[in-house]
């Protein structure tokens, strides 16, 4: 049986590293990163948060900001359709949205300079703007903000064994992307240290060339797995749970390491641990056990079993899930050409999954305690492209809010008539992630110390949108 002894530190901390690579996970950066919450925080309207992200960014004119009066070259093919939110004017391939609007709320105005996917898209997830890499570049790096879900795992005190507090389904952002060389930023841990990033799941690509966010697929094409993890099986585990003896006996030198490399490690090591002897994990990912009829209301593509997969994490105890509608070389969001996309595929399964999640999420009790919010890192220029596609514009653009005592059939925010610019009530990054931490119970002003030992707030100049809460 293995041992370890006392030894000089050098050797000491050899061994420490060779420990942790006994589970596959590497030893953290060394960084000094712990909260000083305050001692009160909001009261918490929310358990879990579910937050779409429409990566590419949706039009406001095709979605839940129509446009009718505008002139022709600005309002587009589509038509608005009746709903139960008074002056919304939601799109016509929208419908079964329409018809359960009275669940949810549209901000018309979300707003910011940003205009570029990689730091739009770390802007929503984490409320901070992004530091581009020095020589430019699209990849996430040790620099960034954490996201939201990082700052909810860092904080986590107390989740069902084996459970994430954050996860993120059903890939990384930018995995099915010009063959995966894209790392995007914004849903990891950045400085906030590799133990506070999501549970991660992955499903291959598989040689498609359309977009399997849209496209029919096979449960074999939708089964996830955890990125990084290989499947274990019992005689795996009977070996891990050797090794952990192993490892018990780490505890005995902590305190001869360094505190804050030893916590990080402690933290990696029981969510490696977790992840690969807990039955919880596997459960909740396991999408077969839900009903034939489930599957079919939430869509058999990849979008949809993605929400369902997201309702049964939080269900289980997940805090903060991100589900991706991403683009698979340029099938998505990122509507510069090819309209007849976001009529025919983008819209129909965006209105099918939304919709049925925010009903299953009500028929199991749970919409009462889930925040869910839907939304893109931008908008679209009013003027569009010969094939009716549009390009960036992140002056404008809407977002959806459901769930945690949000009042349904509302609008929050009005913009002008070219559906360019808010004309009243902008709502930032900021505020939408203050309001996040707020109804979760964190206060936005809760402070986290950077690597170089700075205090930063989660949220800087945000304010909590809680008129939007009953």
């Amino acid at each position: 049986m293995l041992s370890i002894t006392r030894g000089h530190a050098c050797a000491r901390r050899r061994v420490l590293a060779a420990g942790a690579g006994l589970l596959g996970v590497s030893l953290p950066r060394t960084w000094a990163a712990e909260e000083t919450a305050p001692p009160t925080g909001p009261r918490p309207r929310a358990r879990s948060v579910i937050f779409l992200f429409l990566f590419g960014g949706p039009s406001q004119y095709e979605t839940f900001d129509l446009k009718p009066e505008a002139p022709a070259e600005i309002r587009g093919p589509f038509q608005p359709i009746g709903c139960h939110t008074p002056g919304l004017l939601i799109c016509e391939h929208l419908p079964r949205l329409a018809a359960v609007s009275d669940r949810f709320c549209v901000i018309r105005t979300m707003s910011h300079d940003f205009n570029d996917h990689s730091g739009g898209g770390h802007y929503l997830q984490t409320g901070h703007r992004w530091q581009v890499p020095i020589g430019g570049g699209f990849n996430a790096t040790a620099r960034d903000w954490p996201s939201m879900g990082s700052v909810v795992e860092h904080l986590a005190r107390e989740r069902g064994a084996g459970i994430p507090a954050y996860a993120v389904v059903p890939n990384r952002l930018g995995r099915l992307q010009e063959n995966g060389q894209y790392v995007r930023p914004g849903e990891y841990a950045g400085w906030l240290g590799q133990a506070a990033n999501p549970l991660t799941t992955q499903v291959d690509r598989r040689g498609l060339t359309d977009n399997p966010y849209w496209r029919d697929c096979s449960d074999d094409e939708l089964a996830c797995r955890i990125e990084g993890l290989a499947p274990v099986g019992p005689e795996t585990r009977q070996r891990i749970a050797g090794r952990i003896a192993l490892l018990e006996q780490l505890d005995a030198q902590r305190r001869l390491v360094d505190a804050g490399v030893a916590a990080g490690m402690d933290r990696l090591r029981q969510r490696a641990l977790d992840l690969v002897t807990s039955s919880a994990t596997r459960t909740a990912l396991d999408l077969r056990q839900e009903p034939d009829a489930v599957r079919d209301a939430y869509g058999r593509h990849l979008f949809g079993q993605s929400a369902l997969l997201a309702r049964r994490l939080v269900e289980a105890g997940t805090r903060f899930v991100t589900v991706h509608y991403d683009a698979c070389d340029g099938y998505g969001w990122d509507s510069h050409v090819h309209s007849h996309d976001v009529r025919d595929h983008l819209l129909p399964t965006l209105d099918q999954t939304l919709a049925a999640l925010l009903l299953d999420l009500e028929q199991r009790g749970l919409l009462d305690e889930t925040l869910v919010v839907a939304v893109g890192e931008m908008g679209r220029t009013a003027q569009p492209t010969k094939d009716w596609g549009r390009g960036h514009w992140s002056t404008l653009f809407p977002a959806l809010i459901a769930g945690a005592g949000v009042r349904g059939g509302t609008t929050h925010g009005t913009s002008d008539r070219g559906g360019q610019y808010a004309r009243e009530q902008p709502v930032s990054p900021e505020d939408l992630a203050a309001t996040i931490y707020d109804a979760l119970g964190i206060d936005p002003a809760t402070v986290l110390t950077m690597p170089d030992g700075r205090p930063m707030p989660v949220v800087v100049g945000g304010r909590p949108l809680t008129g939007l809460f009953g």
